[in-house]
């Protein structure tokens, strides 16, 4: 796993970190290949190309997805307006629906 990640993760606040440690996990769990790389200041994984990435801010954590069009996203859960990325905010731990997460990622991988 990437050092500067782990970094990245370990100066957030608890609930941050707890959400990212569970993404991560669910992230290398799903793509045993993921590399992880340290792009526009935030955790970005990917295989062939960038997939996924969380970023902190104050209130909350972001997960962000790329190549959105590629998934079905049955509780329109996802945000933004990008012409490549969606985005979900989470707040806590509890907020986070893995199985959702790693219904995504199957489908961003395939």
């Amino acid at each position: 796993m990437n050092e500067q990640i782990t970094k990245y993760i370990s100066e957030a606040t608890e609930e941050q970190r707890k959400i990212m440690e569970a993404i991560r996990l669910l992230i290398h769990k799903e793509v045993p290949s993921v590399e992880e790389n340290f792009k526009w200041s935030r955790p970005v994984f990917s295989t062939d190309s960038d997939f996924a990435y969380f970023k902190t801010s104050k209130s909350h954590l972001t997960f962000g997805i790329f190549n959105y069009e590629k998934i079905k996203d049955h509780k329109n859960l996802l945000e933004g307006t990008g012409k490549d990325m969606r985005h979900i905010k989470l707040k806590r731990l509890d907020d986070l629906q893995s199985e959702i997460i790693q219904n995504w990622i199957q489908q961003l991988i395939k």
